[in-house]
C-alpha cells in the first residue's frame, strides 16, 4: 500500500483505515484521520488520528499502514457570509489557543441513567431507613439476602440545601458496573481546535528515574519540539535540552523537594503545598508537564488563583513527584480540584484515589463539602467514579441498628460525612443503580454483588490517608491581600 500512498497526494483531512498496532489485542484497521504529513528521509510519514478514540493514541505511520481503497478526500466546509460578506468564522491560532493558559480543568462525562425514571435531589432528600430483608425485584427468586434503604413517609421530609453544583482511572475491581473501553474516548469532539494543537509536540520526557511518553501537545518553547528527549530537573520541574545542561543545573540546583509547605508525611508519602503566585515558575513548569497527560485543559500562565498540592515519595535522593492535584484559592462553585494527576509511571498502584481522598480531607478540615471541575477526563471520571462508589458503600455498610430500630441515614448527613457534594452522592446512587422504586417509595438496595464486590475492592486498597497525619491550616482568601 506504500506505492498507492505515493502516486495519490494524501492531504491533511484526509480519512482512511489505518492499520493500527494493538499490543494486547489483534491488529485492527479503524477509521482515521490525517491531521498533517511530513518527509524524513525520502519517507513520508502521516500523523494520524483514530477516530472515536482517545487523542493519545495518535501517532506518525507509514503509507504501507494505509489502506488507499477507501480513501476518503475532506468535504469543503460551507462558509457562512455575515451581514459583510465575510466568513463568520476566522482562523484559530497556537497563541490564541495555547497562550491563553496554564492550570488545567479535569474534563468528563456525566455518569448515564439506566433504567426507570430517576428521583430529583429533592426527592431523595428523606431520611433512609436501613435493614436487612429477602432480595426484592426478581420474582420468584430467593437468593440470599440484600440490604435496603427505605425513605420513610413524606412527612420526615427535610429541607435540602442550596449549593452550585469533575485519571488514574485505575481500580476496576470496585464492584461497580464495569468501566468504558480505555481506547475509546469519552470526551466532545475537538477537531474544530487548532491543527497545531492537536498533534504531539513531545517525543520522550525524561524526569528523574522515568522516561515519560506525552500522550497530548503541551506548550513548550517551540525549539524543544524537535529534541528527541526533553529533559525535567525532577525537584524544580525546569526544562533544559541536553544530558549535559541538566547535569550543569543538577550542580546548582538545592531543592530535593517541591517548594511549598510539606503538610502532610505518613511513611514515604508526602503532601507539599504551593502557592501559584509565590512559587510562578514552579507552578508553570508543572502545568507545561501536566498538559502532556491531560488533554481538555486550558492553560492559564497566571497561576497566581491557584494551590498546588503536590504528592511525593521520599528515598535517600529526595521526595520524587507522583502525581498533583490543583485547587482555586476561591470558588464560586464549590470546586476542591481544577485539575487532578497521576503521572503514568504510578499509575494503577492507588496513587490516584489518594490524590482524591486528600482533596477531601482538605475539604473536610475546611468545613466545606466540594466537587471537581467538570467535565472530567474518561481517566479521571474512572477515578472519581471509583472514589465515591467506595467511600459512600462504606458508609452505607457501616451502619449499625439503633436500639433495635432499623439505623436511618439522610442524603444530607452522607455528604457531610464524607464532603462529597450532595449532586455528587445522588449520581453515584444512580450510576451503582442502587435507587429503585419499591411500593410507592423510592429505595436503596445493596446487592449480594455489589457488597462483595466492594468487600474486595477495598481489601486491595492498601494506600490511605490518615487525618493525624495532616497539618493544615485554611487561609481566608477573600482577603485579597493574602494573594
Amino acid at each position: 500500500m506504500a506505492d498507492n500512498a505515493s502516486s495519490v497526494e494524501i492531504v491533511e483531512g484526509c480519512r482512511l483505515p489505518v492499520l493500527r498496532k494493538n499490543q494486547e489485542h489483534e491488529d485492527e484497521w479503524p477509521l482515521a484521520e490525517i491531521l498533517s504529513v511530513k518527509e524524513v528521509s525520502s519517507r513520508k510519514l502521516f500523523y494520524v488520528h483514530y477516530i472515536d478514540f482517545n487523542k493519545r493514541l495518535d501517532e506518525w505511520v507509514t503509507g504501507d499502514r494505509l489502506d488507499m481503497k477507501k480513501l476518503q478526500f475532506p468535504k469543503k466546509e460551507a462558509k457562512t457570509p455575515t451581514k459583510n460578506g465575510l466568513s463568520g468564522s476566522r482562523p484559530s491560532s497556537p497563541e490564541r489557543e495555547v497562550r491563553k493558559s496554564l492550570d488545567l480543568n479535569v474534563q468528563s462525562t456525566t455518569a448515564p441513567s439506566r433504567g426507570k425514571t430517576l428521583p430529583t435531589p429533592v426527592q431523595l432528600e428523606l431520611t433512609l431507613f436501613f435493614e436487612m430483608t429477602e432480595t426484592l425485584f426478581k420474582p420468584g427468586v430467593n437468593n440470599g439476602t440484600a440490604r435496603r434503604l427505605i425513605p420513610p413517609q413524606p412527612g420526615r421530609k427535610r429541607k435540602a440545601n442550596c449549593g452550585g453544583t469533575d485519571e488514574d482511572s485505575q481500580d476496576s475491581s470496585d464492584g461497580i458496573p464495569s468501566a468504558p473501553r480505555m481506547t475509546g474516548s469519552l470526551v466532545s469532539d475537538r477537531s474544530h481546535d487548532d491543527i497545531v494543537t492537536r498533534m504531539k509536540n513531545i517525543e520522550c520526557i525524561e524526569l528523574g528515574r522515568h522516561r515519560l511518553k506525552p500522550w497530548y501537545f503541551s506548550p513548550y518553547p517551540q525549539e524543544l519540539t524537535t529534541l528527541p528527549i526533553l529533559y525535567l530537573c525532577e525537584f524544580c520541574l525546569k526544562y533544559l535540552k541536553s544530558l549535559k545542561c541538566l547535569q550543569r543545573h543538577l550542580t546548582k540546583c538545592n531543592l530535593r523537594h517541591p517548594p511549598g509547605n510539606e503538610i502532610y508525611r505518613k511513611g514515604t508519602i508526602s503532601f507539599f503545598e504551593i502557592d501559584g503566585r509565590k512559587n510562578k515558575n514552579y507552578s508553570q513548569n508543572l502545568c507545561l508537564l501536566a498538559k502532556c497527560f491531560l488533554d481538555h485543559k486550558t492553560l492559564y500562565y497566571d497561576t497566581d488563583p491557584f494551590l498546588f498540592y503536590v504528592m511525593t515519595e521520599y528515598d535517600s535522593k529526595g521526595f520524587h513527584i507522583v502525581g498533583y492535584f490543583s485547587k482555586e484559592k476561591e470558588s464560586t462553585e464549590d470546586y476542591n480540584v481544577a485539575c487532578i494527576l497521576t503521572l503514568p509511571p504510578y499509575q494503577r498502584r492507588g496513587y490516584g484515589k489518594l490524590l482524591i481522598e486528600f482533596s477531601y480531607e482538605l475539604s473536610k478540615v475546611e468545613g466545606k463539602t466540594g466537587t471537581p471541575e467538570k467535565p472530567l477526563s474518561d481517566l479521571g471520571l474512572l477515578s472519581y467514579r471509583s472514589y465515591w462508589s467506595q467511600t459512600i458503600l462504606e458508609i452505607l455498610m457501616d451502619l449499625k441498628p439503633d436500639n433495635g430500630e432499623r439505623p436511618q441515614i439522610t442524603i444530607n448527613e452522607i455528604s457531610e460525612i464524607t464532603s462529597v457534594k450532595k449532586e455528587d452522592v445522588i449520581s453515584t446512587l444512580q450510576y451503582l443503580n442502587l435507587i429503585n422504586y419499591y411500593k410507592g417509595q423510592y429505595i436503596l438496595t445493596l446487592s449480594e454483588d455489589i457488597v462483595d464486590g466492594h468487600e474486595r475492592a477495598m481489601q486491595k486498597r492498601h494506600l490511605r490517608i490518615d487525618p493525624k497525619c495532616l497539618h493544615f491550616t485554611p487561609k481566608d482568601w477573600s482577603k485579597r491581600g493574602k494573594w
